[in-house]
């Protein structure tokens, strides 16, 4: 540590140095000089992880309690503190001297102990003049992360504000001596002086970068400690971007001092303003919002260092070997765009998890004189959703022989209305879709996707929230028409779900990934007749086995349709989410904004699951291949895609319950000949497909494939599959594995590599 001519100027912000020494490759963080009762103790702080085996020095010991492979303390007794300290290092002889610790100058204070990423001296002076009128702070000490040069200009220029500040004692900054890169280490130059140490001119940059050694550290806030803080009366450990919360009592460091061996442990919210106005820089008191959906807590402490265990160690979010005091821990709030500068918020948190604080406000217009930009007012739309009106919104091509079996299933179950988006269909699908929404039965709508950078799936939910059919429904959800919801519980009717939900706004219906159940060839029998195969109810892999979809109230809480949920919540009303999975368990306030799959902890599928028949025969899906998707276009569905979602490994029939009830509305629809003659030509069109395209012979090669005895093995094994196997394609599984039946604890892996589709 060395005193800079340049801190002379003023003895209210002083500034310090700190550099290290690579001695014999080991590298010397810092040598402070201690009083002891006789003499004098130096202590030594090595890197992380040093061998003492490899160091020897009179009269040397470990710190007690303070070794191990993060901690590297040496100490060795002095007779003066201007005596040298004899090192010795893999056989090469080092003479150190340091200068004495200046506990003095904190000496019963209040002292903040923060770290400087960047911010203003302008910030800096706010955050003291805050903390000294609020809290009681008296003294600070700013570890800079800044090159010398900058952490002057710093240092300048909060010299001249500190002045300002009323009962503000003692202000230290330290920053490194090298700037990052800087070639050669003259000895000279360093805070402890070493006699034997070789100079010499590096010919690439010093395998010590000064500039985050000692200061990126482990040991930094024990050199601190060392260096200045054991004689304050106490120190809290938060950053320049952090704001202690408001106190009702007794403020930190006097709570700290009556805790006396125990810390106090501060745990940190991220804020952020709703805007900052344009060409100003953000303030604390700009910071009114915080995300309603974030656990994230930043932990931090305070102690009094009079009544602490000196084998303690200070650490950036605790005191190693200290009992935190069991009481509730201290708030303080982190300014997240002091932290990390922008003018677009949603650069750091998404807007829709912001939320304000009537505390943030309160601090922000009466402690730190704010007039911040506030969140415009926020009010439900006036539909209100009572009834169970229930709608499905979808895009189709090329579906037409599947849609009648999903249409009369989900008709039993209790749909009320569809609203169906097609383009490009070759099949027949147009034409029964407009039969059937001549009938009343539907509505179709051509997707208005052309001409746009939309997929064809978003452009039909985006133009569906425009329908009366939406806008009026109670309950709705979008889905495909290879998508089946399966009700477990009462007679299998969404009247059953909705009752077993209890209230519920939100259900989110796990996939259950069903494959193609051996069938190669296109029979037009029942859907959910023919194809009985599928994943284990704890499938997590392919990352697609556990998607869910969400069948939700239209009760205004979001602002528009999804994929697999409703997105854009408006987070006033979060809590008016009740939201359930597939076994009625609530689903983490985490997944509210975001988040289309299921985990170990969310899925469930005692009162409904999704049965989601993606391949069907192996002739279907050459169709399905050929036609596309209509949201990931880009994507090929070829065999990798079969890989993945052919999954064929338990019998499943439980939705069958309900086929002679669907086998009776299939009927009903089929008595009408008009429905009747656009079906039957779907199918033909469906049988034509599949032969013209079974004569290319990409399509054919493809078909043998899929139909092989090795895949339809490999579709009863994906139990044993890790993610990076199907993200590689079934390739990457040798032939000897398929021909075993692995035990159930057995898995395979393979090096990451990217997707084939």
């Amino acid at each position: 540590m060395t005193h800079s001519d340049f801190a002379i100027a003023s003895d209210q912000v002083l500034e310090r140095q700190l550099g290290a020494h690579c001695l014999a490759e080991t590298t010397l963080l810092d040598c402070v000089v201690l009083p002891q009762k006789t003499g004098y103790l130096a202590r030594l702080f090595f890197k992380s992880g040093t061998r003492f085996e490899d160091i020897s020095t009179p009269g040397a010991t470990v710190s007690p309690n303070r070794s191990g492979n993060a901690v590297a303390i040496l100490e060795t007794p002095i007779a003066n503190p201007a005596d040298p300290v004899m090192l010795k290092i893999q056989g090469q002889s080092f003479s150190l001297t340091a200068e004495p610790a200046e506990t003095s100058l904190f000496a019963g204070l209040n002292v903040l102990l923060a770290i400087r990423n960047g911010e203003s001296p302008e910030t800096a002076a706010s955050w003291m003049q805050y903390h000294v009128t609020q809290h009681g702070m008296q003294a600070a000490v700013i570890i800079d992360q800044a090159p010398p040069n900058e952490s002057r200009f710093f240092i300048r220029e909060l010299r001249n504000l500190a002045q300002t500040i009323e009962g503000l004692v003692q202000v230290v900054v330290i920053h490194s001596e090298i700037p990052l890169g800087q070639k050669g280490l003259p000895a000279e130059a360093h805070p402890v002086n070493v006699q034997g140490a070789p100079k010499r001119d590096w010919p690439e940059p010093p395998p010590i970068d000064p500039w985050r050694a000692p200061l990126g550290e482990f040991l930094i806030y024990e050199i601190i400690r060392e260096r200045f803080l054991s004689d304050a009366r106490a120190v809290a450990n938060i950053d320049l971007c952090d704001l202690l919360a408001g106190q009702s009592e007794l403020n930190i460091f006097d709570r700290a001092v009556q805790a006396s061996d125990k810390y106090i442990r501060l745990l940190g919210t991220q804020t952020y303003p709703w805007r900052v106005r344009r060409n100003q820089d953000a303030s604390f008191a700009d910071h009114i919002c915080t995300p309603f959906d974030s656990n994230i807590r930043h932990p931090r402490w305070c102690i009094a260092p009079d009544g602490y265990n000196d084998s303690h160690i200070w650490h950036q979010s605790q005191v190693i070997g200290a009992i935190a005091e069991p009481t509730q821990p201290s708030n303080f709030f982190r300014s997240m765009v002091l932290r990390h500068p922008t003018q677009k918020i949603s650069h750091l948190v998404a807007k829709g998890s912001l939320l304000e604080s009537p505390e943030l406000l309160a601090l922000s217009q009466k402690h730190l004189g704010g007039n911040p930009v506030r969140m415009p007012e926020k009010k439900r739309l006036s539909h209100s959703s009572v009834g169970t009106r229930t709608s499905v919104v979808t895009a189709m091509k090329n579906e037409g022989p599947f849609i009648l079996e999903w249409l009369a299933y989900h008709r039993v179950i209790g749909v009320d209305d569809f609203l169906i988006y097609t383009n490009d269909c070759t099949d027949g699908t147009d034409a029964l879709l407009k039969v059937l929404q001549d009938k009343e039965i539907v509505q179709h709508r051509d997707n208005p996707f052309r001409g746009t950078d939309t997929t064809p799936q978003h452009a039909a939910l985006q133009a569906a929230q425009e329908e009366p059919l939406i806008r009026n429904a109670d309950w709705i959800i979008c889905m495909d028409v290879d998508e089946f919801i399966n009700i477990k519980c009462g007679n299998g009717h969404l009247s059953d779900l909705y009752a077993a939900t209890q209230g519920a706004n939100m259900v989110a219906m796990t996939w259950r990934l069903f494959g193609n159940n051996d069938v190669s060839e296109f029979s037009g029998e029942l859907v959910t007749r023919e194809f009985t195969r599928c994943a284990y109810e704890i499938t997590r892999r392919p990352h697609q086995a556990w998607g869910f979809k969400t069948l939700f109230r239209n009760d205004g809480v979001f602002k528009k349709l999804g994929v697999h949920r409703p997105k854009g919540l408006r987070p006033h009303l979060w809590r008016d989410i009740h939201w359930v999975n597939g076994s009625g368990h609530a689903m983490p306030q985490k997944m509210f904004r975001s988040g289309w799959r299921s985990t170990i902890e969310t899925y469930g599928y005692d009162l409904v699951q999704l049965n989601h028949y993606a391949v069907r025969s192996a002739e279907s899906f050459l169709v399905k291949r050929d036609r596309g998707r209509v949201n990931h276009t880009e994507r090929d569905q070829g065999l990798p895609y079969w890989f993945r979602m052919n999954n064929n490994s338990e019998e499943e029939r439980s939705i069958q319950r309900l086929i002679p009830e669907l086998e009776a509305e299939m009927a009903r629809l089929l008595d009408d000949p008009d429905i009747a003659a656009a079906h039957d030509y779907t199918c033909l069109r469906h049988r034509q497909q599949i032969d013209e395209l079974k004569k290319r012979n990409d399509m054919r090669a493809l078909y043998q494939e899929i139909t092989g005895d090795r895949l339809r093995r490999l579709s009863r094994m994906h139990a044993h599959f890790c993610t990076n196997v199907f993200l590689s394609g079934p390739d990457v599984i040798p032939d000897e594995l398929t021909q075993q039946d692995p035990a159930g604890d057995f898995f395979f892996t393979v090096p990451r590599i990217e997707s084939k589709a």
